[in-house]
Formats: structure tokens, C-alpha cells, sequence
């Protein structure tokens, strides 16, 4: 297995691929976070995590990546009550809106962090433990001098690789064509991954992927949104 693979905590210095963009809390969602992340939220800390304990259930889990405002991860939890959701994010505002909107559906499927997301696949999640992993639109850092903070590079693909079952899924998407090239170019090389394009490119939309404010913009003004798929071998 790669240094990347290694499910033992590390004090290596990385570069980030984010950026923390607080904004400000409404009433509402500063609320969500006091009152509900005892029940929703997981801390650092613990090591390696057994979730099955952490959701009370053996179940499919699938780990969304940088979900901003939550809309597509709300939209799964409340639509898949047989599988639980673990969303990462450094934006509470967007943590507490999707808070109070899983609450308000009656939703206990879904566990979320705010922490650095690399760390938490790489320090909390067992390999093998994954059946789905999601990340839409992370930040393309389109500048040149700024690659070497793209989140997609050979290290995370064998990382992301070894969290996923066999057979378990990673579904990416991004409006940024140079980023998607990289993307396909650095995941196909990945030998525990298999692109599920046949011509080895990109795929159709999926049928769960909600169809995002973010992404209709995007639409408006010209971006076409590239989708990529890869199952672990």
C-alpha cells in the first residue's frame, strides 16, 4: 500500500486545497450548528472510526467531499434512508443550513466534519470502508502556479482508491474543461481504479446528482460540466 494509503495519522506538512471562507451565520444556521451538532457532528480526535457505531447501523456509506451549501447531499439523505452520509466542509454556514434542513426532514442518516477532508480519509476512515465517494465542483485553482493545490493528484487517487470497497464508487464532477483533463488524466493512471466510460473519458450525468444553483449558473454562462466515474478494481 502507498504512504498515501496509510490509515495511520501523520504530522506531514500538506498543501491545502481550500480555502476557509467563513461568511456570515444567519440565525438560523448559527442555531442548527449550537443545537444539533451533538448529534450530527463528529470531532476530531477518535482515530479511526467504526461506523457502524457512528450511524447504529450496518449500512452503505457514501462520503461527499466539499458540500458547500448541501443541496445535492441533502437531497440523498432524505431520498436514500438505506444509506448513511458522512459530508466534510469548512463552511459553517454551510454545515448549519444543511443541518437544520436533515433535522427538519427527520433525517439521522447523515454524520458530518468540519476539518480538512484529506485528513479525515486519511486519518478517520478505515481502508475498505467506503462504498461511495462524491466530489462536485472542487476548486479548480486554475492559475498555474496554484496546480500543486488541486485536491486531485496521484497521492489522493491512491488514497481515495483504498478507503472504497471493491467495487465501490468514485463520481466526480467539475465545470472547469482544463481541471476535468487533469482529473481523467491523473485517475486513469490510478491502478485500483476503472473509468466507467468505456472510451476511458467522461460519463453522462448520474441520476443522483442534483442539478446545483452553482451548476446552472455555470450552464448560463456557457461552462459546460464534465462527469467522471471510476469503481474500484
Amino acid at each position: 500500500m502507498s504512504e498515501a494509503a496509510d490509515a495511520q495519522p501523520s504530522n506531514r506538512r500538506q498543501i491545502r486545497s481550500f480555502v476557509r471562507r467563513e461568511g456570515r451565520l444567519t440565525v438560523g444556521q448559527s442555531r442548527a450548528l449550537e443545537q444539533l451538532w451533538p448529534a450530527y457532528g463528529v470531532e476530531p480526535g477518535g482515530g479511526v472510526l467504526d461506523l457502524q457505531a457512528l450511524f447504529g447501523r450496518a449500512a452503505p456509506v457514501v462520503f461527499e467531499i466539499g458540500f458547500g451549501m448541501g443541496d445535492y447531499l441533502v437531497s440523498r439523505v432524505v431520498a436514500e434512508p438505506g444509506h448513511d452520509f458522512f459530508g466534510v466542509e469548512v463552511h459553517r454556514p454551510g454545515i448549519g443550513r444543511v443541518l437544520h434542513r436533515v433535522h427538519e426532514a427527520g433525517c439521522r442518516n447523515l454524520r458530518v466534519a468540519c476539518f480538512d477532508a484529506v485528513e479525515v480519509l486519511r486519518d478517520w476512515l478505515a481502508p475498505e470502508s467506503l462504498d461511495e465517494i462524491v466530489i462536485q465542483f472542487p476548486d479548480p485553482w486554475h492559475k498555474k502556479r496554484h496546480h500543486k493545490r488541486r485536491l486531485i493528484q496521484p497521492a489522493f487517487a491512491a488514497l481515495a482508491a483504498s478507503r472504497l470497497k471493491t467495487g465501490g464508487l468514485l463520481s466526480l464532477a467539475t465545470d472547469w474543461a482544463e481541471y476535468a483533463e487533469h482529473m481523467r488524466t491523473v485517475l486513469n493512471a490510478e491502478p485500483a481504479l476503472r473509468n466507467q466510460a468505456a472510451d476511458g473519458g467522461f460519463v453522462a450525468r448520474p441520476p443522483t446528482r442534483l442539478r446545483t444553483k452553482f451548476e446552472q449558473r455555470g450552464e448560463r454562462l456557457g461552462h459546460a460540466v464534465f462527469d467522471l466515474a471510476y469503481r474500484r478494481l
